[in-house]
């Protein structure tokens, strides 16, 4: 018998509210040991037949996925290493670029991402230096392995609103992208080119006048982004202002979430201490 978080207040909890649990409530405890798989052994006021009796029960509907809190990171990660499963890794080096490497007696390729490499096998995928990659990361990879098309950059620029379907996103780029970069490297523009170096980025001011800083990154092998910030002129009563555009075959190689959260990897790169 599966046991709801009612049931758990209900039927085996105190409902004395005592925290010994560390909750305020019987039912925040209830809803944390049927959702989140938080050990109702925390709870030191049941006896030991009960105990053994429900964790049965929870162990069975864990088991099932039954009212457990959805992990977003790990449903999509499994979603994309599904639609990358049929891609053979010999094709990737033209698709997408990178290296055919041999390791442990498997191949795998070397893709060059930010100012790092991964590795990606049939199994797996971690970083050149041994470092792992967080599931956002995966997920973001994979999607660019089971789409990434054949073009090379055409080096015409595009802004985000300028590619199809992209209006929605555009309050989300501005929330988290433009805006903290804006109020971390407003009046620190040095700051910000010294950063963007550090994390791979090449500085192209010299052919873009109009900016205070330009810097083009180079994420992945056919995928580049261009930053260009303008420092705020107090005297002409003008804001910063900080523009990322993206290479118009970008849609053929990453989906709109990928360029989003590209856009966000690049300003937490950049941001970070």
């Amino acid at each position: 018998m599966a046991l709801s978080v009612v049931d758990l207040y209900r039927d085996v909890l105190p409902k004395t509210n005592c925290r010994d649990c560390g909750f305020s409530t019987c039912m925040a405890f209830a809803s944390m040991v049927v959702s989140e798989k938080y050990p109702l052994a925390n709870c030191p006021h049941l006896d030991k037949e009960t105990l053994n009796r429900c964790t049965v029960e929870l162990e069975a509907q864990y088991a099932e996925g039954k009212w457990l809190k959805k992990d977003m990171a790990q449903d999509a990660l499994k979603w994309a290493k599904e639609k990358a499963a049929s891609t053979d890794i010999k094709d990737l080096p033209e698709r997408i670029g990178g290296m055919l490497v041999e390791k442990n007696g498997d191949m795998h390729l070397e893709l060059r991402y930010f100012n790092d490499a991964v590795l990606i096998s049939k199994d797996g995928m971690v970083k050149k230096n041994g470092e792992a990659l967080t599931r956002w990361e995966k997920v973001f990879l994979y999607n660019h392995v089971a789409q990434g098309g054949r073009r090379l950059p055409a080096g015409n620029w595009k802004g985000l609103v300028e590619f199809p379907n992209t209006v929605s996103k555009m309050k989300s780029m501005i929330a988290h992208v433009e805006t903290p970069l804006i109020e971390k490297f407003r009046g620190h523009t040095r700051a910000l080119l010294e950063k963007a170096l550090a994390i791979g980025g090449q500085d192209i001011g010299d052919n873009i006048d109009s900016a205070d800083v330009a810097v083009l990154f180079q994420p992945l092998p056919k995928v580049p982004v261009r930053l260009m910030f303008w420092d705020k002129a107090t005297e002409e009563g003008i804001e910063a202002e900080v523009k990322l555009s993206f290479d118009e075959t970008i849609t053929e190689h990453l989906d709109i979430e990928s360029i989003m959260f590209l856009s966000e990897r690049i300003r937490q790169l950049l941001c970070e201490p």
